[in-house]
């Protein structure tokens, strides 16, 4: 044996953590075969380091070869079984180690609690936590914080018990029992486990109703991690964020706050992790007074250039609605990884910056960013609130290269987006391919039926929801008690409402109450719309009157009308829609001197009328245009095409319906006036920049006005064009000279 060799055996003798190599450790085994130094206890060491090198086959293979392992060779086998990610196997070897009559020391504690928490395995958990205590293994800091990462990482989750009901789980019950249970090692068994010596208690997930008690399980557990941690004589960084984190997991907010006061008195400081887990507890509480405190003591401990801290602060800023804090926090960030660039994506989209969303999304992807699934989920609704179809169906292009497609989230995303779009069709297809569908997917679908007019298709589905087990919620409501107004079935409107308190518990809201009264009102039970909202079990506001007052406006009703107006006022003063809208039913009527005046009162209370914006997409870009307006680049030949159209509706027999406008303005400005109505200026656009024969889909802010909606009939037809236009209320499919909508809208 060479001198180097001898000195490799002899530093291993007397420091096995000198080993610095793989190659030393396999050296090292050969050597010890070749001298007989194979003792058990030899043997057991060289385990420990083959554990340091994650080397799972030579572990194993080292093991196998001792005719009895002493616990020091368990506890390597344990250790790398877990650090390999075999966590089933890492609890069988503990429950071996005990049948086999050795006893763990503290260090084997660690390994095993990391495995229980991966498999989700409280129980598990829970009956290795009353070993420690119950045979007075007194835990250092590290089983103390791999029981404070169990207990905050499990406490109150819905999906504890899966590991359960697995052939593992079973096995290794049988294992327990049979080897086990008899001897008494584990304080805990599974019908008695709430109590670990009166010390710590712990109440077993199985006997909880997860209904009725599942917020006092979770404060129990938070309780738990609180009083293990009061209960270590030696706390770290490490120590102090995993109680921050199981308190904030158990949503006490305020507590969490609080130990982080006392973590800083202890004369410890937080750290990155610290502050990145305390900020959506201020983001949720929309505290921004506080995160920006949080922010000011990061930059003054240089911790505001973490990606983790600036993604925690984007969002928190985000979600308060400070959005140029947000983009500043963002721009600063030295290095930005994927979810920094998701959280400030979807920042600009959750606070309506649609615009600017999908422009940093372009410039992730610019950067070689790749999008995660969040990204998509954030992006896609951006696409069905501005109905850039080309982008979307470049997005869902991208999902399906990328494997994203079974993502039920995303999926439901798309469902919205195509419904949203104008692409119903598209949309079902993708609800009918979906494997797993949530109360969401199923709402959004049934919405798109709704707002596109497809009433029966919308009452079929959701019946079918039901059918499936899936339950109703507040806002799937809302989309069948839409598609029954948008499709005049009152009795199928009010048979739903009716089921939502008495069926399923759910007490009706502002919404439920806005689309009964849409429903009467549209059916012309103007009366019956009235009494409904006049007798409501909660405040009417101005959005449930103003559903009356639409219908008022439909059937002319002008006594009726003035009645709703007043009461809109009553609740929401600066709401200018009544004034409109009723002044553009004196204007029908002929009532031009109460026409004036009431425009006359807008004037003086400061009210301007909310300017009509239609935009188009082309070519993959978005056109805005606003009534009235001569800015855009192209506008010449948009006024050439707006008088063909006019001039070839005039041969159809169109005539315009000017009598909303007033009456001082002569018959040639008002057939002007009309033209300039944006959708009108935007369908123009389209046709002169689209191939003949292709859909245009146009959204517009506003309401369509009864002029706009005759004409775009008739352009349809003579246009031979499909012509989908989006405006606040519902979708219209212009086709062939007939509308969606049944011209009931």
């Amino acid at each position: 044996m060479n001198s180097s060799t001898q000195n490799l055996l002899k530093t291993f003798l007397a420091n096995p953590s000198a080993i610095k190599t793989e190659s030393q450790a396999t050296q090292l085994h050969a050597l010890i075969v070749k001298t007989r130094r194979s003792s058990s206890l030899c043997l057991a060491t060289l385990l420990s380091v083959y554990t340091n090198f994650n080397l799972l086959e030579e572990c194993l293979s080292l093991f196998r070869s001792l005719p009895s392992p002493p616990p020091k060779a368990w506890k390597s086998l344990i250790k790398c079984y877990t650090s390999n990610g075999f966590f089933y196997e890492s609890l069988h070897s503990f429950v071996e180690m005990r049948a086999s009559g050795k006893y763990p020391d503290r260090n084997v504690f660690p390994s095993v609690l990391k495995a229980c928490t991966h498999l989700r395995d409280l129980r598990f958990g829970e009956s290795v936590h009353g070993f420690v205590l119950r045979y007075g293994l007194d835990y250092d800091l590290y089983t103390g914080n791999a029981l404070m990462n169990m207990y905050a990482k499990l406490q109150g989750s819905d999906d504890l018990n899966l590991f359960d009901e697995t052939p593992q789980r079973r096995e290794l019950d049988a294992f327990e029992k049979a080897s086990l249970a008899n001897k008494g090692v584990f304080a805990l068994t599974r019908d008695s486990k709430s109590n670990i010596d009166g010390a710590v208690k712990v109440p077993g997930l199985d006997s909880m109703s997860r209904d009725g008690e599942k917020r006092v399980c979770k404060s129990l557990k938070v309780d738990s991690v609180r009083k293990l941690f009061e209960m270590m004589p030696n706390r770290d960084i490490v120590t102090w964020n995993t109680v921050i984190v199981g308190t904030v997991q158990g949503r006490m907010y305020v507590e969490a706050l609080e130990m982080v006061r006392e973590m800083r008195n202890s004369d410890l400081k937080p750290n990155s992790f610290t502050l990145s887990s305390i900020l959506p507890i201020v983001a949720e509480q929309v505290d921004a007074l506080k995160g920006k405190e949080i922010h000011s003591y990061s930059i003054r401990h240089e911790l505001d250039k973490d990606t983790f801290i600036g993604s925690s602060l984007i969002d928190m800023y985000a979600n308060c609605t400070l959005v140029e804090d947000a983009y500043m926090v963002f721009t600063l960030l030295a290095e930005k990884d994927d979810v920094s660039w998701n959280s400030m994506i979807s920042g600009f989209i959750k606070n309506g910056n649609f615009d600017e969303g999908l422009k940093l999304f372009r410039e992730m992807l610019a950067a070689n960013i790749k999008p995660l699934p969040v990204s998509f989920s954030s992006i896609i609704p951006a696409c069905a609130h501005l109905t850039t179809l080309h982008l979307g169906k470049q997005l869902h292009a991208h999902i399906t290269r990328t494997a994203f497609a079974d993502n039920m989230y995303i999926s439901s995303s798309l469902v919205d987006m195509y419904a949203k779009c104008g692409k119903i069709q598209t949309a079902r297809r993708i609800f009918d391919d979906m494997v797993l569908r949530d109360s969401v997917t199923w709402t959004s679908m049934i919405m798109g039926y709704a707002l596109h007019g497809h009433a029966h298709d919308a009452v079929i589905l959701f019946e079918k929801m039901v059918i499936d087990g899936v339950k109703p919620n507040s806002v799937a409501y809302v989309a069948i008690l839409t598609a029954c107004s948008h499709g005049g079935l009152i009795e199928e409107g009010w048979k739903h409402f009716k089921s939502m308190s008495q069926k399923y518990g759910i007490a009706p809201g502002i919404e439920h109450y806005a689309a009964i009264a849409d429903l009467f009102g549209r059916a012309g039970r103007l009366l019956d719309a009235y009494e409904f909202v006049s007798n409501m079990h909660i405040k009417p506001t101005g959005s449930v009157w103003s559903a009356l007052l639409s219908a008022c406006r439909v059937h002319k009703n002008v006594e009726l009308a003035e009645k709703v107006s007043h009461e809109i006022t009553k609740v929401d003063p600066k709401n200018m829609g009544p004034y409109v809208l009723l002044s553009n039913m004196y204007s029908i009527a002929g009532r031009w001197k109460d026409a004036s005046k009431l425009r006359t009162n807008m004037k003086k209370k400061g009210m301007r009328k909310t300017p009509a914006c239609s935009w188009v997409e082309v070519k993959n870009k978005v056109h805005a245009f606003v009534s009235g307006d001569k800015s855009h680049p192209q506008y010449n030949q948009i006024e050439t095409e707006l008088r063909n159209i006019s001039e070839r509706l005039k041969v159809e027999g169109y005539v315009p319906e000017t009598s909303e406008a007033l009456h001082d303005v002569d018959e040639e400005q008002k057939h002007d006036l009309f033209f300039a109505h944006s959708e009108r200026i935007a369908i123009a656009f389209a046709m002169i920049n689209t191939p003949a024969g292709t859909s245009i889909r146009v959204t517009k802010n506003l309401g369509v006005c009864v002029d706009c909606h005759t004409a775009t009939k008739l352009i349809s037809k003579i246009m031979r064009r499909e012509i989908v236009v989006r405006d606040n209320n519902r979708y219209h499919h212009f086709k062939g000279g007939d509308c969606s909508c049944g011209d009931y809208w």
